[in-house]
């Protein structure tokens, strides 16, 4: 799959999740007034993939809440439950939870695995997404 393609499936991705701070609810059948809202609004994307009953995942959850606070304005911070989007769990391959996704508006995705402390979740938003 070419990195063209990986990156609009990830764009994909972004409409199946719900946002924290952003009160935003999204599903699939939404993805066009998201990308389009992204694109308008120029911000970033943060993705948290999840799931209800994994103890790591309720461990960063409210470290990402936090995080969706303190970038406000300029990246989005979403939740993709893989119970409820098996899908596309399987598409992106995700082996294992939390994963989270760092989509930059000009760049590659990157990916990254497990629980991590806020400074290293910051370390990341500010480094692949805000270029810092």
């Amino acid at each position: 799959m070419s990195n063209e393609m990986k990156r609009l499936l990830l764009l994909v991705l972004i409409v199946s999740s719900t946002a924290f701070s952003q009160g935003i609810e999204f599903r699939k059948e939404r993805y066009a007034e998201v990308l389009k809202m992204a694109k308008e609004q120029n911000k970033l994307v943060f993705i948290d993939i999840y799931t209800s009953w994994c103890g790591p995942c309720k461990m960063v959850a409210p470290v990402l809440e936090e995080l969706a606070a303190e970038y406000d304005g300029q990246i989005y911070v979403y939740k993709v439950n893989t119970e409820q989007e098996q899908e596309l769990a399987a598409l992106f391959n995700i082996r294992s939870i939390p994963s989270f996704l760092f989509i930059p508006m000009n760049d590659k995705p990157q990916m990254a695995m497990g629980a991590m402390p806020k400074s290293s979740f910051k370390e990341a938003i500010d480094g692949v997404l805000l270029k810092k």
